[in-house]
């Protein structure tokens, strides 16, 4: 993919999700997913000597943040996502959850939990 084409891919997911170069699910940083799996935001390794890790690079063609979709996802969403759909019942508990979290929210939350 040309550069163009991929700074256009970019900035357009950014118009969507008004311009915050943040996962629209968790709201994590691309940086922040990098640490996540264990990496500085340049892509070397955190903690590389205690781990005993030698030439372990995260590869900057690898993507961590997707911008291809609706709305920007990043890799730890699309883990969790693909957890839950390989459970057996998955899509229907997330149905579930989403039902809940729309029709009774105030139900999820014990009395003195600094429900929103």
């Amino acid at each position: 993919m040309s550069l163009d084409k991929k700074f256009n891919e970019y900035f357009t997911a950014l118009d969507r999700a008004g311009n915050k170069d943040r996962c629209f699910l968790c709201r994590r940083s691309a940086a922040e997913v990098k640490a996540f799996f264990g990496f500085h935001e340049d892509g070397t390794p955190i903690d590389a000597e205690r781990y005993g890790l030698e030439d372990v690079v995260l590869e900057p063609k690898i993507d961590i943040m997707s911008y291809k979709g609706t709305r920007p996802v990043c890799a730890v969403c699309q883990l969790n996502f693909d957890t839950i759909f390989l459970a057996p019942n998955g899509k229907a508990v997330l149905a579930k959850l989403l039902r809940e979290l729309e029709q009774d929210r105030e139900g999820l939350w014990s009395e003195g939990d600094g429900n929103p």
